[in-house]
């Protein structure tokens, strides 16, 4: 999988992502520091890579509805150390092979991921 880690996390999210065998980057990486979200969405979008995020604006659906991306997941520890991030990766990146990222947001706080999609049109 491809991710991109934002800026509000240490690029060690990146390191760990790649160790467990992902194609990860980080925004420092491409000199993306400071841009606004709607440039790094674009950028996972042209790039198709799902974003990895403490920024809980891109947990709003209406703004980045998930059908849109190769995958959303907002971390949201009670703790924001390295190595607390560092476990929620751990815990998430086996869902992958089980559960769709692409297309999903995937919110993953400290007891639980929650998987959204948004349902298609015309659908309850």
């Amino acid at each position: 999988m491809r991710f991109k880690v934002d800026e509000n996390l240490h690029p060690d999210v990146a390191g760990e992502l790649r160790r467990l065998g992902h194609d990860a980057m980080t925004v420092f990486d491409q000199g993306m520091q400071g841009s606004a979200d709607e440039n790094v969405a674009a950028v996972c979008q042209r790039e198709a890579r799902a974003l990895v995020t403490l920024d809980l604006d891109f947990a709003d659906v209406r703004a980045y509805p998930p059908q849109d991306y190769p995958g959303i997941v907002v971390l949201r520890p009670t703790n924001q150390n390295r190595a607390m991030m560092l476990q929620f990766v751990s815990r998430f990146v086996p869902l992958l092979s089980t559960a769709p990222l692409v297309g999903h947001l995937w919110i993953v706080d400290d007891s639980r991921v929650r998987i959204r999609g948004t349902a298609p049109p015309g659908s309850p």
